[in-house]
């Protein structure tokens, strides 16, 4: 049994579907997204994908990164599939590890328009040294402004160990 109609997934076309297909280019129109049925409580959805891959725009070579990302949804959230193949659709594309973050985090925005979102992107090492851009958005005129504020003055005020990657 379902708690959903057929209205309420009748944007959703991934998810289900046996003929994926896998965009090798950038793609952020490949994202869906469906209503949330909580609005009247704020919570919190996080994604973890351990296995995103660019490159890089000078040297082609390829990064690799754990990419976390946690929204306070509005009234769309992104549908699980089309976010692992928007992420997936990253793997020729040529950016630096920040700009891949920010990208994320914009599109996203562009697609929920979420209370709150952050980013976070932690490159394995390439060259002795590791990156790991953080990026967050907070819907103006709300609370969220205050809370992305205070979470960006506060961000990483306990770094992990180097050995964990």
């Amino acid at each position: 049994m379902s708690g959903r109609n057929n209205e309420e997934t009748v944007g959703i076309t991934l998810l289900g579907n046996q003929g994926t297909k896998y965009d090798f280019n950038y793609n952020p129109d490949i994202l869906e997204t469906f209503i949330n049925k909580h609005q009247d409580n704020d919570y919190f959805v996080k994604f973890n994908c351990p296995e995103f891959t660019s490159l890089c725009p000078i040297t082609g070579q390829p990064d690799f990164a754990t990419i976390t990302i946690s929204y306070v949804p509005n009234v769309n959230m992104v549908e699980s599939k089309s976010l692992k193949l928007y992420l997936f659709s990253f793997r020729n594309h040529g950016d630096f590890h920040e700009d891949c973050i920010n990208i994320i985090m914009k599109d996203l925005i562009r697609l929920m328009d979420p209370k709150y979102i952050e980013v976070w992107g932690k490159f394995t090492p390439r060259g002795g040294i590791s990156i790991d851009p953080y990026c967050n958005y907070g819907q103006a005129h709300t609370k969220w402004v205050d809370i992305a504020f205070n979470r960006m003055a506060n961000h990483d005020l306990y770094p992990e160990k180097v050995d964990n990657r």
